[in-house]
Formats: C-alpha cells, structure tokens, sequence
C-alpha cells in the first residue's frame, strides 16, 4: 500500500471563499459555530466577505486551522496518513490531525498565537528566488539580527529580522527577487523571544498526547510521536526556522510516496516538486477535491 504524508500550508495561503464550499456539511457546520464561541468572530464572515482581515495575522491564522482541520476530518473518514507535517501554523493542523490535543485546544493555542504574532513590531520578513545557498549562508553569519525563518526549497527562502540587518543581507545575496512580506514582525526570528516566552504559558497549559502517526516537526525535521517531545518543538516554533526543504527531502526517507497537501493553494506540494522528486503530489483544497471513497 502508498504510504502517504499529509501536508498543511501556514500563512501565506489563505484565500478569499476558501472554506465555504464546506458549509452544506453537517460536521463541518457544527465545527464553524463552535469556532465562533473561542474566537469571538465569524470565521465564515470573514472567509466570505473580508479580504482585507483575512490577510491580517489575528483572522488569518485561525481561519486557515478551521478550514483545514475540517477538509482534514472529512479525508480521515475514508483513510489515515502514515505521516503528517505542516509549515509554520499548519503544524497545528498536523498535530491536531494525529491525534495530539483536542480541536477546541488547538484552535485556543492558534487564537493566542495569532493575536501574539499580529502585535509584534520592529523587524521585517523578505522572501528570496533563486539566489546563491554559500553567498547566503555567508552572509547570514556576518550579519547576526538577521536569520533563515523559512529554508522552504533549494530556490526560495525566506529572511527574517531587523530591517537593517535584512537589507544588507539581501544586498550581498543578488537574489533574482526579493519580496518583502506583509507580516507585523520578524517572526521565526529571536526577535520573537519575548512573545514565545508569553505564549508558553498557554502551550503549557494544553495536555499534549502521544501522536498516532510521526510528525515531521518545523524545528527538527526527524518524525516523532512522543507528546513531551512534540511539545518542545513547537516551543521552538516561534523563535526557531521552518525547515521545509529537509522535511521535504526527509520524505523518501522515510518511505512516503504521495503526498497530500490539504488546505487553500498549492505553494508546498509546489516546493516539494523543486525539492524531492518522485513523489506523488495532491492537493485537497475544497470539497471538489475529497476523494468520492
């Protein structure tokens, strides 16, 4: 039998309608109503009519886990992944998904997190195609207030930290493009340490249980099930880079052969495809993409 990974996109992905071909489903109805009571908004709301919040960290982190997580339960009625991993806020999908905290848990976490993320202040993220890896890696050791945030393929990263130190990083790569991303702070970044520190406390406060299938973790790309260690890693998450290229490479090794991206767009099994070949790559992005059984 295919061994297969499932995969969930973060921030970034997120699109106007995305979601709300899901609202003639009954489980999926109820999953939307209990998530108005945590948030305090309408996640269908927003995903319907409201682009502009929808791109704003605070709406936009918790929208994607809703509408994830539920395509997620509808394809785990017909079958179980061998694995699962997500890039940046889709590891909470992912880790929901194997069974490691409730759903109403895991949406509190990523409510606290967004809320986090959306007030911090002072430093710049800027995504870099096609660029030389030795004059990057080079560069990033000279200048220290800037760091790898996400290593997503051998083409396309992305930098994080102080403006300055962002800057004279991409003036010493000569990347093809550089893209300066619409985010509140540095996230990803040491920067981020006093928000990590404040959102452990609700980390700590969540049960972590043992996860019924491996996780590949952003921070240490190496499968897990062990809940103690699992919640480490997402300890790490905030302040500490998503390593997507290795986890992507990682895949072969550990014997997957399809991959299925679930959630809005295709950007990782997109970067995947530039990283390890062979693979079979899905996307599951709306009702229309289910499997019939």
């Amino acid at each position: 039998m295919t061994k297969t990974a499932w995969v969930f996109p973060g921030q970034g992905s997120q699109s106007l309608g995305m979601g709300m071909d899901l609202l003639d489903l009954p489980s999926a109805k109820e999953k939307f109503a209990r998530s108005e009571n945590i948030l305090g908004w309408s996640v269908i709301e927003i995903c319907q009519t409201n682009e502009e919040k929808l791109s704003r960290t605070l709406y936009t982190q918790p929208c994607l886990y809703v509408v994830e997580s539920i395509l997620a339960d509808i394809l785990q009625e017909k079958y179980s992944p061998d694995l699962v991993a997500g890039h940046s806020l889709g590891e909470y999908v992912a880790l929901y998904v194997a069974g490691v905290f409730d759903w109403s848990d895991g949406l509190r976490l990523v409510k606290h997190r967004a809320a986090l993320m959306d007030n911090a202040a002072g430093g710049m993220m800027v995504a870099l195609i096609n660029f030389d890896r030795e004059k990057l890696e080079k560069a990033i050791d000279e200048n220290p207030d800037a760091v790898l945030a996400n290593d997503n393929s051998p083409t396309q990263v992305v930098i994080s930290g102080t403006p300055e130190a962002v800057h004279a990083v991409i003036s010493q790569v000569n990347a093809k493009r550089a893209l300066p991303l619409k985010v509140s702070g540095a996230f990803h970044s040491p920067l981020m340490a006093e928000v990590a520190a404040e959102f452990q406390h609700m980390l700590d406060s969540v049960e972590f249980q043992q996860a019924k299938m491996p996780v590949l973790s952003n921070v240490e790309p190496v499968p897990s099930t062990d809940a103690d260690i699992l919640k480490q890693r997402l300890r790490q998450q905030m302040t500490g880079g998503v390593r997507w290229r290795e986890i992507a490479l990682a895949l072969p090794d550990h014997e997957i052969e399809r991959v299925v991206e679930i959630g809005p767009g295709n950007v990782l099994t997109g970067l995947i495809k530039r990283t390890s070949s062979g693979l079979i790559l899905e996307n599951v992005r709306s009702v229309a993409e289910l499997p019939a059984n």
